[in-house]
């Protein structure tokens, strides 16, 4: 699994009363994890967010923000009445473990002590790696909710020793609002970070301080950090057919999923062949290819093509010339 952006419908900790509005950008937009906090909208607003979510088939998060026994109870129970998928935050696993105990909700509680509002992470690293370690063996722990860069301590140490000490998953919370700190956050091996204000505010680089942008950006950020851009620019067949040898010959253009992709010119008729072990599929982009089987001949014009199963014998005919044709198959001869 790749580092996992969680895009949190928040500012300061509290869901943006807009929240509906922004969800609709993110989903244009392709992202996939979404979440919001339990302040900040009724709870019938935060059921019809979780339930959109959902329809936009994305993964909900709710982190929770409380600062005593009977808030944070409270909220463990209002994540499971709205329906989420995942509660993020808290501290207070002896009592929320029993509340969401066969629930379908994958719980992932802060480690180390948190303070104030907007929070804040305490204690050393340590300690902090002490919580991460007892929490993170508990039945019912799913993850860990890591507000490194919260801490006074030098958070890519923090992120590392926690990630080292844990099995299961690590999302870094709060402040991740540049490019380099979402390096960082992959190369400690977390699993994944959340960002609500800086994207909802303009703060992270991007074209403009705009949400499209600003979201846009991050994806983008992502993939690039998770190897999912693509290195390929499209290509021309009639300029790759200009390079192209004489006739009979092939080169290999390319490859997809161990499947060779060549260019051949075809003049002339070919012997009888076939292939031991995998099928072809020959694409005509130029003249006319006459393909003869032991039962039947087939014409392929200009923009058709052909499939031949392996063990099948056959051979080729430039039918009026020159034919070109791009070739795709395991180790495919023309």
């Amino acid at each position: 699994m790749g580092l996992r952006f969680i895009f949190m419908l928040t500012r300061n900790d509290r869901t943006v009363e807009d929240a509906a509005q922004q969800l609709q950008t993110a989903l244009g937009l392709g992202v996939r994890h979404i979440g919001f906090k339990d302040i900040g909208l009724p709870i019938a607003q935060l059921k019809a967010l979780n339930a959109a979510i959902k329809a936009g088939g994305a993964t909900s998060y709710l982190e929770v923000v409380s600062l005593d026994r009977e808030s944070e109870i409270a909220s463990a129970r209002a994540a499971l009445e709205i329906g989420v998928d995942v509660l993020l935050g808290g501290t207070r696993a002896d009592d929320v473990l029993p509340v969401v105990a066969g629930a379908p909700v994958q719980y992932c509680p802060f480690p180390g002590r948190i303070a104030g509002h907007p929070s804040v992470l305490e204690g050393s690293i340590d300690e902090i790696v002490e919580s991460a370690t007892a929490l993170a063996a508990r039945a019912g722990v799913h993850g860990l909710d890591l507000l490194a860069y919260r801490s006074k301590e030098d958070a890519p140490a923090l992120m590392k020793a926690v990630c080292s000490a844990v099995s299961k998953p690590v999302y870094i919370a709060g402040s991740i609002d540049t490019p380099e700190r979402i390096a960082i956050v992959k190369e400690c091996g977390a699993a994944g970070f959340t960002i609500g204000t800086a994207a909802l505010d303009g703060k992270y680089p991007a074209d403009s301080m705009s949400v499209p942008d600003q979201l846009s950006a991050i994806i983008r950020d992502v993939a690039r950090l998770n190897n999912h851009l693509s290195p390929f620019s499209k290509s021309n067949l009639s300029a790759s057919f200009s390079g192209l040898p004489a006739s009979g010959s092939a080169v290999i253009s390319g490859e997809i999923n161990g499947m060779q992709i060549r260019l051949a010119r075809f003049a002339g008729q070919s012997t009888w062949n076939f292939e031991l072990h995998d099928d072809k599929l020959v694409f005509v982009h130029k003249g006319t290819l006459l393909m003869t089987f032991r039962d039947r001949e087939e014409t392929i014009e200009e923009g058709e093509f052909i499939v031949v199963p392996h063990g099948v014998e056959h051979r080729t005919v430039g039918i009026g010339g020159m034919c070109e044709a791009v070739v795709i198959g395991a180790g495919v001869g023309a």
